[in-house]
């Protein structure tokens, strides 16, 4: 009978379990899978679903983002398809310019 009650036990715990593996495989990228708008080649731009050759081209071309939703800002995906690839992509802010003018700092030996 106490064999009974533990697998009953178990099988209720299991359940219960079950809306926590739903959420988290919904859970957004993690941000070391996230695709850079900023950095990625061609290729793995086209790896998103809904960016072929043509989108490709046109988010490197129109490259710096400071945000990811400046592809539908500037026109360059639909709304719609912004929706599925939000989680999926990040605008790292590229590196600043080095100042005009200044020669780098010598190296003493």
């Amino acid at each position: 009978m106490s064999r009974i009650v533990s697998l009953i036990a178990s099988a209720v715990v299991a359940l219960a379990a079950l809306p926590a593996l739903a959420q988290t495989r919904s859970a957004p990228a993690a941000p070391s899978s996230l695709i850079d708008l900023n950095a990625a080649s061609r290729d793995e731009l086209m790896t998103l679903d809904g960016i072929g050759e043509v989108r490709a081209d046109a988010i490197i071309r129109a490259r710096p983002f400071r945000a990811k939703t400046e592809l539908v800002e500037r026109r360059l995906i639909p709304e719609h398809l912004y929706e599925k690839l939000a989680d999926k992509v990040m605008a790292r802010p590229p590196p600043p310019a080095p100042a005009p003018g200044r020669p780098a700092p010598a190296k003493r030996t």
